[in-house]
């Protein structure tokens, strides 16, 4: 019996982790973890190991889907990675000094947030409107922005594949399509160090849980990047609105009625 709750649990957990990651280069980890921690019982830290852990190939592999459709910026994805990750660190440390942070409860709310804004308020930018922002502006655009979301996240814990799409679409004026291949790819890597320091910290993670939330998220993720990447504007945006916004409402829902 326990063992078909945890293939159900992790199937939907892995399909809203991998749709959210393939359509809106979302974290898993706002996804897998609270549904982890609510219906298995387990342990917040190793289920945030284990959703960091299911990200890493979704995120390469959608990643990879976006590079070969020409929908990935390689050059400024790859500062503002380095400087995400650097101030991840500087957040988490000034966190830790903090008694109590009131910004917590607020990226429950995020992926929420941001599907009603896809819908109300798609992004239609084009390529050609993106590509005629000068390359020196963009790389220091890329920096400032990168210092801020890893600031953010490590403060608060929570939203860095939310808060780069944001970021990506709102600030730097990114087309859509190439704003969530450039999220994805510097969640690959933020994930991976984040799965690796989870599990030398706290210890080998529950085998059968991580297989199925990797192998779940990961065909999501390739089913929803390659939607994404054969639709126009107008549908992506649809379709992201719609898909964050019952992610956000899921979440919203595990963690304060369950």
């Amino acid at each position: 019996m326990q063992i078909l709750l945890e293939i159900i649990v992790c199937f939907f957990a892995g399909m809203g982790a991998g749709l959210g990651t393939g359509f809106a280069g979302m974290s898993a980890a706002a996804v897998i973890s609270p549904m982890l921690i609510t219906f298995l019982g387990m342990p917040a830290y190793q289920a945030v190991g284990i959703a960091l852990a299911s990200d890493v190939l979704a995120s390469a592999v959608s990643a990879y889907t976006y590079g070969k459709n020409k929908n990935l910026d390689i050059k400024n994805g790859v500062v503002m990675m380095v400087m995400v990750l650097i101030f991840t660190m500087v957040g988490s440390y000034i966190s830790s000094l903090v008694p109590n942070t009131t910004m917590g409860n607020f990226s429950v709310f995020m992926t929420l947030l941001l599907g009603i804004k896809f819908i109300v308020k798609p992004v239609m930018t084009t390529k050609e409107s993106m590509e005629a922002v000068s390359k020196k502006k963009r790389i220091i655009q890329s920096v400032i922005c990168g210092c801020m979301i890893g600031f953010i996240c490590g403060f608060v814990g929570a939203g860095g594949g939310m808060m780069m799409l944001l970021i990506l679409t709102s600030v730097l004026g990114y087309e859509l399509k190439t704003a969530v291949g450039t999220s994805v790819f510097i969640m690959a890597f933020t994930a991976f160090t984040g799965a690796m320091s989870h599990f030398a910290i706290g210890g080998a993670p529950d085998v059968a849980v991580l297989g199925l939330c990797v192998v779940f998220t990961l065909l999501w993720a390739r089913i929803a990047a390659r939607f994404a990447n054969n639709a126009s504007a107008a549908t992506l945006n649809r379709a992201t609105g719609v898909v964050l916004t019952v992610l956000g409402s899921v979440i919203v829902a595990v963690n304060y009625l369950f």
